[in-house]
């Protein structure tokens, strides 16, 4: 489906099944969202993991996650995206309630081809953010108005939202979601991932302990 690119985007649900994971088995829900600002790499179909009776319930634990190929297909060791996933699902299945919104943000936005750009200037010295703006791209680019839709569709009342950035919170706030709490999401830092960790600390406004080594894996 094509957008026009004066049109508001429009969120469409297109399929849902039952999906055993190692934590439990979640109903997993697919989901169009075509909005003509995204980048035109990135995948319009974007997924929900949902376990137990989450209709009009309150203080919902939700994590907002958007996709990293490189971690959770190929065993990247350059972040933390995976495990924080992985932890996601594990404590929503311990809860036996919650939401997985799983976002086709490839690259925070920039789509995977520029983020692999951006890997060969960060192996050459630049961290995550100067390789950004080295390759003129923005920092971040993920928007949420996609999650805000697909909670809204879930008729979700109120979230708790399971996330280190304080940003997101924000985002989905200004969207008329209703946080009622942040959970961090710590999870091991490695020699590959650390520096990537201190910049979402010290420049991106990410709240994570000073000494890194206090993330438990």
């Amino acid at each position: 489906m094509n957008a026009n690119i004066n049109s508001e985007p429009t969120l469409e649900h297109l399929a849902e099944a039952p999906l055993p994971t190692k934590h439990g088995t979640f109903r997993l829900v697919v989901f169009r969202y075509d909005d003509p600002g995204a980048h035109p790499e990135l995948s319009s179909e974007h997924l929900a993991l949902v376990m137990g009776d989450v209709e009009n319930r309150e203080n919902v634990p939700v994590r907002v996650h958007s996709e990293c190929l490189t971690s959770e297909v190929l065993g990247s060791l350059k972040c933390d995206c995976k495990e924080q996933l992985d932890t996601a699902q594990f404590r929503i299945a311990q809860a036996g309630l919650g939401v997985v919104l799983y976002l086709r943000q490839e690259g925070r936005g920039i789509g995977l081809s520029n983020k692999v750009k951006a890997y060969a200037l960060q192996a050459d010295g630049a961290d995550t953010i100067e390789a950004n703006e080295l390759l003129h791209l923005p920092v971040d680019a993920r928007k949420y108005d996609v999650a805000a839709s697909m909670l809204r569709h879930l008729k979700v009342k109120s979230v708790r939202l399971m996330t280190n950035n304080p940003d997101k919170v924000d985002a989905l706030q200004r969207l008329g979601i209703i946080v009622t709490d942040r959970l961090p999401v710590y999870v091991g830092a490695n020699q590959h991932s650390e520096s990537y960790l201190v910049v979402k600390r010290d420049r991106m406004r990410h709240q994570l302990p000073t000494d890194l080594s206090l993330l438990d894996s």
